[in-house]
């Protein structure tokens, strides 16, 4: 979701002169994108809140809208789906939604990890920016489960993730593969096989969900093959207009499906076995759903604004909005918030849908990053060997902090 990502806050520095490394992408700036490469028009004005250093890139507002929105549409998704039993509108939405907004993520972020080579200062960033999150999360998505869920035997897992920590996980894999999918030939098709043979395989497990960072992992896959033009080509007036009907098309085969398609395919969390259906039902479902989803998540790019927007500032803490906004969506369900008949109503479902975009927003918000970065993104220099070319960055820049995160 996460999704995405699937789907950050710190400025990294640039490698030493003398180092002939590819630039550093960090998670407070993006080294390529839509029009990375053309010369500006005018310098940007550096103000209190942003001072452009030598050697620093500003952030590309494309991208931090487009993590935002789909950060939006994860809370949208997770407050419609109480509503679907009673609003068939609800559920065709839902379905909608699920079709792409993880994969948007996933794509996202498999753009961002493609300078990922498994230096030190990038196990670093993983780490501390995936790893630990994940760990802590889990724990305390357990402990809030036991506590509001009046479950106190409810086990803390790490290799079982609990509701949204399982992106984490996948994301950690994934990354640590990339230099494996930019080695292979053919990585897309070779990732497509491995999704089926997933999708067929009942006996893979529940650990670390599995089943969801293998049938997930083309997106990513892909992502990493992506160029600044991939996305330039979908940004275009025509690709936006041809969004349109493919959009429309899409939400009427939603309309349609709801009654009539189980919503659990959407998640990819089990084969088709475990889902009732022969093997072969597995193989068609992959390459149906991996086609809509990318198909989709092309429509959503198209529409993606590329100017700077009151919200850009939020891409940058999709985490937090992703990892928080969990506690109140269980929260929701545990304390039966849905139970209130209004809330089934046409107004109600508007109101929770406005609410929900409202929470997610808030919770991206800087204020909330600084009371929950020791979490999302501790510095933990004392657990790390410094690296050689992070002192030489030391001593050409003094004073100034090196913190790595998530791209």
């Amino acid at each position: 979701m996460t999704p995405e990502s699937t789907t950050s806050t710190a400025t990294r520095l640039p490698l030493p002169p003398a180092e002939p490394a590819a630039p550093v992408r960090s998670r407070h700036r993006q080294d390529s994108g839509p029009g990375a490469h053309r010369k500006p028009r005018q310098k940007p004005r550096a103000t209190a809140q942003h001072k452009p250093t030598q050697g620093q890139k500003q952030r590309d507002p494309y991208f931090d809208n487009a993590k935002y929105l789909a950060i939006v549409l994860v809370a949208l998704g997770h407050s419609w789906e109480p509503l679907r039993d009673g609003s068939r509108a609800a559920g065709a939405l839902y379905i909608l939604v699920y079709t792409f907004h993880m994969p948007a993520f996933m794509v996202i972020s498999g753009y961002f990890s493609r300078s990922f080579q498994g230096k030190p200062h990038q196990l670093k960033r993983l780490l501390t920016g995936v790893a630990v999150p994940y760990v802590l999360f889990e724990a305390a998505y357990t402990l809030f489960k036991r506590w509001a869920d009046d479950d106190p035997a409810y086990p803390i897992s790490l290799l079982d993730p609990w509701y949204l920590t399982w992106f984490l996980g996948a994301l950690f894999i994934w990354r640590l593969t990339a230099p494996l999918w930019k080695t292979v030939r053919w990585p897309v098709a070779l990732s497509l096989g491995v999704a089926v043979l997933a999708s067929i395989s009942p006996d893979i497990g529940d650990d670390l969900d599995l089943q969801r960072v293998l049938q997930f992992l083309p997106f990513f896959v892909i992502g990493l093959h992506l160029k600044p033009e991939h996305f330039r080509l979908v940004r275009t007036r025509r690709a936006r207009l041809l969004s349109v009907p493919v959009v429309l098309v899409a939400s009427l085969f939603a309309y349609w499906a709801v009654n009539r398609m189980n919503a659990a395919w959407f998640y990819h969390y089990n084969s088709a076995q475990e889902m009732g259906a022969p093997w072969w039902i597995g193989v068609i479902m992959t390459f149906a759903l991996f086609g809509c989803s990318m198909v989709l998540t092309a429509c959503f790019l198209a529409w993606v604004p590329g100017r700077r927007m009151w919200f850009t500032a939020l891409g940058a803490g999709t985490l937090y909005g992703y990892l928080l906004h969990g506690f109140f969506a269980k929260g929701s369900r545990f304390w039966d918030w849905y139970e209130v008949d209004w809330v089934h109503t046409p107004l109600g479902a508007v109101a929770v849908t406005f609410a929900a975009a409202a929470l997610i927003t808030v919770l991206c918000t800087p204020p909330v990053q600084r009371v929950f970065r020791f979490s999302m993104e501790p510095e933990m220099d004392w657990a790390f060997r410094q690296d050689p070319s992070e002192a030489a960055r030391d001593r050409q820049r003094p004073g100034r902090r090196a913190r790595e995160a998530l791209s």
